[in-house]
């Protein structure tokens, strides 16, 4: 999960994703798709302790648990 700057007042800047999605994937607007914060927050509750780090934070999940480490 990393969040970026957002585009709009309703925007969030989070964007959730797999880690291993090509250039040409991720160019594909059919692959993406816009959701509430809250409707994520509510399929995994896990994120919820990091829903209010800065902008510019990239964290990855560790591995087989609910934790999440800050990656560049």
């Amino acid at each position: 999960m990393r969040r970026d700057e957002p585009v709009a007042d309703n925007d969030s800047g989070w964007q959730f994703l797999w880690g291993f999605e090509t250039e040409e994937y991720l160019d594909d607007l059919d692959n993406s798709a816009l959701y509430k914060l809250n409707t994520i927050a509510n399929l995994d509750k896990a994120i919820i302790p990091y829903l209010d780090y800065p902008i510019g934070t990239q964290l990855e999940r560790v591995e087989g648990s609910d934790e999440f480490i800050e990656v560049e």
